[in-house]
């Protein structure tokens, strides 16, 4: 079976539309920024050299060894499929990060994308 495509991309080429789409709505970079290291338990520092090294989405996830365990709580549809029912993990990966910024997009506040405890 053939690697979907977006596996071999890297990750700096689709994260300049992540912030567009963000800022669109009013939101920030740095909340951008801040979902992504919610979810990969990156750094700054190290989201930062990800970008410049233009690491593929597939070494992006795999080297985030520190995923947080909330992001099961993501649930909803992206691309018109439900993200807690994809059995890839790459590919759930990606989709959890897209269904993140689709939140941000829609004015979520970051307590609520972040799924944190009331």
């Amino acid at each position: 079976m053939n690697k979907h495509r977006i596996y071999t991309t890297s990750f700096a080429s689709v994260y300049p539309h992540y912030v567009t789409k963000a800022e669109k709505k009013g939101r920030s970079k740095e909340e951008v920024d801040e979902i992504i290291r919610w979810l990969t338990g990156y750094s700054q520092e190290e989201l930062e050299v990800v970008i410049k090294n233009k690491t593929d989405f597939e070494t992006f996830f795999a080297e985030a060894t520190n995923m947080n365990p909330s992001r099961s709580l993501i649930k909803g549809v992206v691309c018109g499929v439900r993200v807690e029912d994809i059995e890839e993990t790459t590919m759930r990966e990606i989709r959890y990060l897209d269904k993140l910024i689709d939140e941000l997009a829609k004015g979520k506040k970051m307590e609520k994308i972040l799924r944190k405890e009331k």
